[in-house]
C-alpha cells in the first residue's frame, strides 16, 4: 500500500527543515563570530598610528599593486606577512628602518621594470605604514600567506 503524503505533512516537513537550517545558521554565525573578536585579531590592539597607516595604505592606493592577506593586486609583493620575512616583526625600529631602506632603495624611471613609485613618504607616514604592517602581521591567518619563498 502506497502512502500518500499529505498537507499536513508537507507542512511539517517544511517548517522542521526550515528550523533545522536556520539553527545551523545562528550556530555558524555565532561561532564565526566568536572566531573574528577573539582570534584574528585580538592579540594587536587598534592603535591610532596603526589607523593612520591604513590611511597612508589606502591614499595611495597600496592595493593596487599589493596584496595584503591575499586581496588586491598581484603586480608586487604580498605585504600581510613581510615583517616575518624580513626578520623585524619583534623590533618596531628595526621594522621602521627596513621599510624606509626598502622604500627608499626602489629604483625609478628604468624603462620596462616593475618599479614601486616614489611615494615621497615623510617619516611619520613610513611609521604609520610599519605599524599598520606589523599589526597586519599578527593577524591569525591560518598560516596565510606562506612564508616560504619558493
Amino acid at each position: 500500500m502506497r502512502e500518500v503524503m499529505t498537507k499536513s505533512m508537507a507542512r511539517n516537513i517544511f517548517y522542521g527543515g526550515s528550523l533545522f537550517f536556520i539553527l545551523i545558521f545562528v550556530g555558524l554565525t555565532i561561532h564565526s563570530h566568536r572566531y573574528i573578536v577573539n582570534t584574528s585579531t585580538a592579540s594587536q590592539p587598534l592603535t591610532e598610528s596603526v589607523a593612520a597607516g591604513k590611511r597612508v595604505w589606502e591614499d595611495h592606493a597600496c592595493i593596487n599593486c599589493h596584496t595584503l592577506l591575499g586581496e588586491g593586486a598581484y603586480f608586487a609583493p604580498e605585504l600581510a606577512n613581510v615583517m616575518t620575512r624580513w626578520g623585524v616583526l619583534d623590533d618596531p625600529e628595526s621594522a621602521y628602518d627596513s621599510l624606509k631602506g626598502w622604500m627608499e632603495s626602489q629604483p625609478t624611471g628604468i624603462e620596462g621594470r616593475r618599479q614601486m613609485p616614489n611615494f615621497d613618504l615623510s617619516d611619520e607616514d613610513i611609521q604609520n605604514l610599519t605599524d599598520f604592517l606589523i599589526w597586519t602581521d599578527h593577524i591569525d591567518a591560518q598560516q596565510w600567506p606562506p612564508n616560504d619563498a619558493g
